[in-house]
């Protein structure tokens, strides 16, 4: 029996010194990160540039269409302009023609029944078509006499002290200047008051 307890007190002995199993329990496993290499720091320089080149490429095609936009409403304005004006050459070629009918029109006597006398009254009916074609197409005579000097509109000639009328009014018009849809394309020959 006594080899029995002492069996027995061994057997305890040894439990008591072992360690107590334990039940596995789940472990998560950490994700591995990934080591950064020669290559993959070198693919993250390409990217990098190729990220780079795209966004000043995107910049550079914004500004290309922004210019032609641009440049397609500059030309647009252009084309509106020249159309606008595109009688201009002609109607400058046909005011020395209006001269001289003014002039011959000045010419007019008292006596009606000469042949010069009916010559002018055709010519009046001509410059009276005349001017109704010109306020039909905008072109205007620029209003002159007895108004203040504009530079903008007229062309000094003279400057004349003159009795009775104000310094810087025109006092007489030599030649009548005319605007074509709001621009002067012949200013006024003027003479004025100092």
């Amino acid at each position: 029996m006594e080899k029995e307890k002492e069996v027995l007190e061994e057997e305890q002995k040894v439990e008591a010194t072992e360690e107590p199993v334990q039940e596995p329990t789940e472990t998560v496993e950490e994700p591995k990160k990934e080591k950064k290499g020669l290559f993959n720091k070198k693919e993250d320089l390409e990217k990098k540039k190729l990220q780079d080149e795209n966004n000043e490429l995107k910049d550079k095609l914004l500004r290309i269409s922004a210019e032609m936009q641009n440049m397609m409403r500059r030309n647009e304005e252009k084309i509106a302009t020249l159309l606008k004006y595109e009688g201009e050459d002609l109607i400058k070629s046909l005011l020395p023609v209006v001269d001289n009918f003014e002039r011959a029109i000045s010419m007019d006597d008292a006596n009606l029944q000469d042949e010069v006398s009916k010559f002018l009254e055709g010519f009046k009916m001509i410059y009276g078509n005349l001017n109704t074609t010109f306020q039909n197409h905008e072109i205007m005579q620029i209003e002159a006499l007895h108004q203040p000097f504009d530079p903008n509109t007229m062309e000094a000639v003279l400057v004349e002290e003159v009795e009775g009328i104000e310094p810087g009014m025109v006092s007489d018009v030599w030649q009548k200047g005319y605007t074509y849809k709001g621009k002067v394309i012949r200013h006024a020959m003027v003479k004025v008051s100092k």
